[in-house]
């Protein structure tokens, strides 16, 4: 592996270790026997983040009650694992942790086009 990528690899471990990843083997996906630099939950929360900035960056929007339903369900399973009703899998964290992820930053542009809209309006009175 060269030097510029281990660096980076090491770089977004540290980086995901800040932002309160647990970064446990048992929870984290694996590539050629490599772990991923964060666990399943934040891989899955880091791609719904980019996609939902991609996807309103060409105007897609996603509604608010449908963003916090998405988001919601990343907290339920995280709920039913941590009170231990239920033993979540690294594809279930992957695939809620995308839908929270995506719910997350969804809010985040409602409420951003909200403020700009109300911001332009009364610039204009």
């Amino acid at each position: 592996m060269s030097r510029l990528r281990q660096s980076f690899l090491e770089n977004i471990r540290i980086l995901g270790n800040q932002s309160g990843c647990h970064q446990l083997p048992e929870r984290s996906l694996f590539y050629k026997g490599k772990q991923f630099p964060v666990c399943a939950r934040c891989t899955g929360v880091t791609i719904g983040h980019l996609t939902a900035i991609l996807l309103n960056l060409f105007r897609f929007q996603v509604s608010l009650v449908k963003s916090i339903f998405l988001l919601s369900v990343m907290g339920f399973d995280w709920g039913i694992q941590y009170f231990q009703v239920k033993e979540s899998t690294n594809v279930r964290r992957l695939i809620t942790g995308f839908m929270g992820g995506f719910g997350l930053f969804n809010i985040y542009f409602i409420f951003l086009r909200k403020t700009i809209k109300q911001l332009t309006k009364k610039s204009w009175q």
